[in-house]
Formats: structure tokens, C-alpha cells, sequence
């Protein structure tokens, strides 16, 4: 009886998910899983939206779609194989749905509920990435009169009333009011998550004396990204300045730094990493995944890496191919290692012993 209410409150929210993603009602075929033609599609239209939005590559044959949804025999298995590769790449964290017995448990109740769960989630997650260009200090207004908050705060906050669904407070409401309605209404969403899905990766409470070593790590971090982020600037600096030395360069060099100034002037060496992202991270953060792996090499790949260079000289540098010097011949009288006198010390050490 507890399986089945679960079950229910699941897809209960798994209907708030897509209603506010504007896929209209949650159809009832959809939680029988993958062997449901109406589960499938629904899936390849989440797909499809995360490829448009760029969180995914895009199939590599014109006209070809990411999750297929085929009515024939054998139309199941054929998803499922897809769908392997587009958890994979979507790193879920859900290893019931990503590991070798996927099949089987993706056909258990309540697993198909669990996918669209994630799938609705990443596409939430791609719709605000999108949504961040557009927002500038230009289009953003202060939140009461005389307010000096920063344009990033303010972006911040514009995200996150976006996300939850609220309207955009008017000018001079206090902010004391505004976190209020924050907090009351993520309180009335965090049930409606699976157990564990929002774990924080700190999950050890700190106290005084930890929280001030933990700030003075982190400002030996900042310090040590400063300065190793102003070699990489320089060295930067150093090898675009060299692009302009050819007489070829030197008429297009008002060309080269219109294109290379706008670039340049947004890297900065200060690190904007602080504390609040390590009490904002999730457990899942912690996962590595290795930049050699194919799938990441699915996403970094490119024309440029099939570029062979041509023969460079020699610069050397290899102590082990260095043969050792000849000794040269010198006379045992020019080193003072012959005639009689050294002889005769010889032996009279020979005599004391």
C-alpha cells in the first residue's frame, strides 16, 4: 500500500514537472515504461529539447534522433540501447537506470517515473542556463527605491524567482519579504523530491574553529589561483603579441586585436569560487569522470585534432642520450702523481701499519 501511494505522489510531481515545462498534461500511458509507445515519445521529446538547447551533441546523421520511438517488434530494445548512451552522457546519477541490469529495472514500477523525473530536471536545469545570456544589468531594474545591489546579485535572484515560478516583486518590497516567499515556497517543493536527491556533498556540520580554517584554506587557494592564473595571462599576452611580428601580421594587426581585446579583457586572475559554492555543491559533484573517457571525448573532439605538424628541430633536453666525456691523458708528473718522493711516502705508510 505504501509502494502504490509513493508511486502515485511520484507521478503526481512528475505532472507538475511537465505541465511547467508546457508538455500539457501528464499522459497515464507514460508510467508503464518503456514498453509503451506514449512513454517514448515523451522521452524523445525531452531529448530532442535538450539537444536543441545544446546540453546534448547532436546526432551525427542528418534527420536522426536521439531516443528512437518505433511501434514495430523490437522497438523496446532498440530505446533502451539509445537510452543507455543518453543517460551516459547526461552523467544520471541514478545508477539503478545506468548500470548493466538497466533493462530489468527500467521495466520495475516506478522506474519509468524516475527517468522522466531526470529528464525533466535536466531540461529545467538547460531552459535557465539559456536564460542567463538575456539577462543583463541593463534589463534588470533595483528591487526598491534607492537599492544598490550588484547586477550579478540581482541576476541571481531573477533566476531564482523565474525557476520557482514566482512573479517578479515590485519596486520597494523589502528583501526581508522576499526571502520569506523564497523560503516558503521551496519548503512546499523539497517533498516532492526523491529521498536523497538533493544531498549536499558537506554532509558533516562544521563548527567555529573548522569554518575559519575552511576560510583560511580558501584564501590560500584564491591566492594560489591568482598567481598561477597571471602566468597563464602573460604567457597569453606573450604569444599573441608574438602573432604580430610577421609582416604579414602587421597589416591585419588592427584586425587581429579588435578580435582579440574583447576576449582578453573579460579574463580576470581573481577566482569568484567561495565558500557558498562548497555548501551549495551536491553529492553528485564529487563523481569523476576521466577527460580521456569516450564519452567525454565525444564532446571535445574536432577537426584541429586530426592536424599533424610538420617536423620540428631538435631542441634536445635528454640527459640520458648525453655520452659521458672521454678522459683526457695527462702525465702523472704534471698531476703530482708519480717520481720518487711519492714512492717513498708510500712506503713508509706501508712500514707503519
Amino acid at each position: 500500500m505504501e509502494g502504490a501511494e509513493a508511486e502515485a505522489q511520484e507521478g503526481a510531481a512528475v505532472a507538475r514537472d511537465l505541465r511547467a515545462l508546457g508538455y500539457g498534461d501528464f499522459p497515464e500511458v507514460a508510467s508503464r515504461g518503456p514498453s509503451c509507445p506514449g512513454f517514448r515519445a515523451l522521452c524523445a521529446r525531452l531529448a530532442a529539447e535538450l539537444v536543441t538547447l545544446g546540453t546534448l551533441e547532436e546526432p551525427r546523421e542528418e534527420g536522426a534522433e536521439v531516443l528512437s520511438v518505433g511501434n514495430g517488434p523490437g522497438a523496446d530494445e532498440g530505446f533502451l540501447r539509445q537510452l543507455a548512451g543518453l543517460l551516459r552522457a547526461l552523467h544520471c546519477p541514478d545508477r539503478a537506470l545506468c548500470g548493466e541490469g538497466r533493462e530489468a529495472a527500467l521495466r520495475e514500477p516506478g522506474a519509468g517515473l524516475r527517468l522522466l523525473r531526470f529528464l525533466c530536471s535536466e531540461l529545467q536545469a538547460a531552459r535557465l542556463l539559456c536564460l542567463r545570456p538575456l539577462l543583463d544589468s541593463s534589463s534588470v531594474t533595483p528591487l526598491g527605491d534607492g537599492a544598490e545591489e550588484e547586477a550579478g546579485t540581482v541576476q541571481e535572484l531573477v533566476l531564482i524567482l523565474q525557476a520557482l515560478g514566482l512573479p517578479r516583486p515590485m519596486p520597494g518590497t523589502q528583501a526581508s519579504q522576499i526571502l520569506r516567499e523564497l523560503h516558503a515556497k521551496i519548503s512546499e517543493l523539497l517533498p516532492s523530491l526523491p529521498p536523497g536527491y538533493m544531498q549536499p556533498l558537506l554532509s558533516y556540520p562544521l563548527n567555529a574553529p573548522q569554518w575559519k580554517a575552511l576560510e583560511s584554506l580558501s584564501g590560500s587557494l584564491a591566492d594560489q589561483y591568482y598567481c598561477r592564473r597571471c602566468l597563464l595571462l602573460k604567457r597569453l599576452d606573450l604569444t599573441t603579441s608574438a602573432f604580430h611580428w610577421s609582416d604579414r601580421a602587421k597589416a591585419q594587426g588592427k584586425a587581429m586585436k579588435a578580435v582579440l581585446m574583447p576576449i582578453r579583457e573579460v579574463l580576470s586572475p581573481e577566482s569568484d569560487v567561495c565558500i557558498a559554492h562548497v555548501l551549495a555543491a551536491r553529492a553528485d559533484l564529487s563523481r569523476l569522470v576521466p577527460a580521456t573517457s569516450k564519452a567525454a571525448r565525444q564532446g571535445t573532439s574536432c577537426a584541429i585534432n586530426k592536424v599533424l605538424m610538420g617536423e620540428m628541430p631538435d631542441r634536445g633536453g635528454r640527459p640520458n642520450e648525453l655520452e659521458a666525456p672521454m678522459p683526457s691523458w695527462q702525465s702523472r708528473r704534471d698531476v703530482g702523481g708519480g717520481g720518487k718522493a711519492s714512492r717513498q711516502r708510500w712506503g713508509r705508510k706501508k712500514k707503519k701499519k
